[in-house]
């Protein structure tokens, strides 16, 4: 029987004091320690910037990465205010970076609408770095203070030179703390400039420069982002590889305080883009301000289509698929106080802008359909071509339903199950061909192992249609395997493997196959993207035995590393491996499917979009885009199997 603890009173209630408590759980702060966190601490700094740009008084924003890796933030706001603060009796500098929930962002006085953390930003990257050093540039003072191991005062604020009188801003330089982010303090260029371009665009006419001052491998990296356009911009850049039908429709308007802007452009395609921001942050999982806009847009457009006798009585109305059917959308809120909800955070749930994000957007989509017949004409006919396929679609659909786990009966391809029926520990692997589909069949554990061998490239699900779709059996196959349905009758609730597993070649056709389905998966089954449950595998490429001994590496620099180990290399053999399929059920088990050795990388929603745009740039209608893609990426390319 376990010990009782007889003593419980207030001494054993821990208080952590200020900025201990974040370092003691920083992924409350920031969501994780890992690369996310770590490119996290640059978005709470930049987000500061931001509110100023939000507030009028900020044109120009400059965020660099440092030779140490440390990161620069230069802005030219207002300065952070350098009095001494009447409630901790510091300077105000130091209050906002050492006291939680220290900011302007509260009394709304300081800030109109602004994002970020709501004013802890400042403090918790202080907390998790070595060091930050900040300078505010300010009634023609330079002003300066230096925190240390954790958010520590170093060096209190003090004037440290003169400058300018119209020279106004804050400079914060920060170094994240090894201790926190044990797995990388290493910045990714292209992630920052993702998201750095994306802020240009919601933040019309604001100047973003990114600059890389490191020498890794390549010259030093200096770009600017400032579009007059705004989000139309975001949306020309969307559709930059496809057939757009009309001019981009850019519509705004205010509310109670509570701005809505959308911009938005049918296309060619068949399928949809449309991404919410709230105050600048990607709501990925929706809210009340999308939900507001799609039931406009749906309305209106009926509306429209039944005035203009294009839908007659006797038809149905066209639907919410039927509408964004080839839609590229942004659509962006401002709010003083937003409320997010979900998981992530990425869901915006204040009730009343539905209602707002309603009559902002139905007044000017309906006014633009008025006075624009020819465009108005071409998007209903978009429609209702897209509602004609939806209903050859479901026939399709019904293929692809089961009604028991493990009945099989009506699925197409040759899907090998396991017997497991307990989904968190059934995994699926999507196999290139049927040779390493044979080879996995044998050496798999069959009790939690299927086997579903793919038979070359599937479908471009961006060239066609969604009865197209649903009509390939490869596609249908999967669909059937998972369990889950699509579209609207997906539920996850059914899914039948916690792990959907794409085994390709270490090839170019294999990544062209991995490009494909990660498309495929972001279109039509996001909420397995979303939710961790796509992952790709990752064979090896090389296979070097020595003394009888086989070591498999996955890169040729992991070969040269380990080659370099070995005492007599001349006694090695290495066999590089051009397929799974030349791999025997042994080898294939060991490397690549045995849940004690393999290596797995999970895929993200960040990875599937750039997927996404990959296959645009490769498979798209525009030959420029291919060309700078293939351009900037051969060098990249060693031994090139054709």
């Amino acid at each position: 029987m376990e010990e009782k603890i007889e003593h419980y009173d207030e001494s054993d209630i821990q208080v952590l004091e200020g900025l201990e408590a974040v370092r003691k759980r920083p992924g409350m702060y920031i969501g994780s320690t890992s690369s996310v966190g770590l490119h996290h601490l640059v978005w709470e700094i930049v987000d500061n910037a931001i509110d100023e740009a939000l507030a009028g008084y900020c044109d120009d924003i400059e965020v660099i990465i440092n030779p140490d890796n440390s990161i620069t933030v230069k802005d030219d706001g207002r300065g952070i205010p350098t009095g001494i603060h009447k409630k901790t009796g510091l300077s105000t500098v130091e209050t906002v970076y050492t006291v939680l929930h220290a900011g302007g962002k509260f009394g709304g006085g300081g800030y109109k609408v602004s994002g970020g953390l709501h004013g802890v930003g400042a403090s918790v990257v202080n907390a998790l770095s070595s060091w930050v050093e900040v300078k505010v540039y300010q009634d023609s003072k330079v002003h300066f203070i230096r925190f240390e191991n954790g958010g520590h005062t170093a060096e209190p604020l003090k004037v440290i030179d003169s400058c300018s009188p119209d020279r106004t801003g804050t400079t914060v330089t920060f170094k994240p703390d090894p201790d926190i982010f044990k797995e990388t303090i290493v910045y990714d260029y292209e992630i920052l400039r993702t998201r750095v371009q994306e802020l240009a665009f919601l933040n019309r006419g604001l100047r973003i420069i990114l600059c890389d001052d490191r020498e890794i491998g390549e010259a030093k990296k200096k770009e600017e982002f400032v579009y007059q356009g705004g989000i139309s911009a975001y949306v020309e850049k969307l559709n930059k590889n496809k057939t757009p039908l009309h001019p981009i429709i850019h519509l705004m308007g205010e509310e109670d305080d509570i701005s809505l802007e959308v911009a938005l452009q049918y296309n060619s395609g068949y399928t949809s883009m449309i991404y919410s921001f709230a105050n600048n942050i990607n709501t990925h999982e929706g809210g009340t301000h999308e939900e507001g806009v799609k039931r406009a847009l749906s309305r209106i457009i009926n509306n429209y289509a039944r005035k203009n006798n294009i839908l007659k009585e006797k038809d149905e109305a066209l639907t919410s698929e039927d509408v964004k059917e080839g839609l590229t959308m942004i659509i962006s809120c401002k709010h003083p106080d937003p409320q997010f909800e979900g998981q992530t955070k990425g869901k915006l749930g204040n009730s009343e802008v539905r209602k707002i994000a309603d009559n902002v957007f139905s007044d000017g989509f309906e006014r633009f359909l008025l006075e624009n017949p020819d465009e108005a004409k071409i998007i209903i006919e978009k429609s209702m071509t897209a509602a004609r396929a939806r209903v050859a679609a479901k026939r399709a659909r019904e293929l692809t339903r089961r009604k028991t786990g493990l009945e099989l009966s009506n699925l197409p391809g040759k899907l090998t199950d396991c017997s497991s029926k307990d989904a968190t520990v059934s995994e699926i692997f999507l196999v290139e061909g049927d040779s390493a589909g044979g080879s996995a069949k044998t050496g798999r554990d069959s009790v939690t192992q299927a086997i579903l061998p793919l038979r070359g490239k599937i479908l471009n699900v961006e060239k066609a249609r969604i009865d197209k779709i649903f009509a390939n059996n490869e596609i249908r196959t999967m669909i059937t395997a998972f369990g889950t349905g699509i579209g609207e009758e997906f539920n996850i609730e059914k899914l039948r493997y916690h792990k959907i597993i794409i085994m390709t070649d270490a090839d170019v056709d294999g990544a062209h196959i991995r490009i494909l389905l990660l498309t495929f998966f972001y279109r039509y089954f996001k909420p397995l993207v979303e939710g961790g449950y796509i992952y790709a595998a990752q064979p090896p490429l090389y296979g070097i035995e020595y003394n009888k001994n086989v070591h498999y590496v996955y890169t040729d620099d992991e070969k040269n590393e380990y080659v370099a180990t070995l005492p007599d290399p001349t006694k090695i053999k290495i066999s590089r491996f051009k397929g799974l399929g030349e791999m025997d059920a042994e080898q294939l088990w060991d490397t690549t499917m045995n849940i004690e050795t393999r290596t797995l990388l999970k895929i993200t929603v960040e990875d599937a979009k750039l997927a996404d745009q990959v296959l645009s740039d490769l498979m798209g209608e525009e030959v420029e885009p291919r060309r700078e893609f293939i351009e900037k990426n051969a060098k990249f390319v060693e031994n090139l199997d054709v």
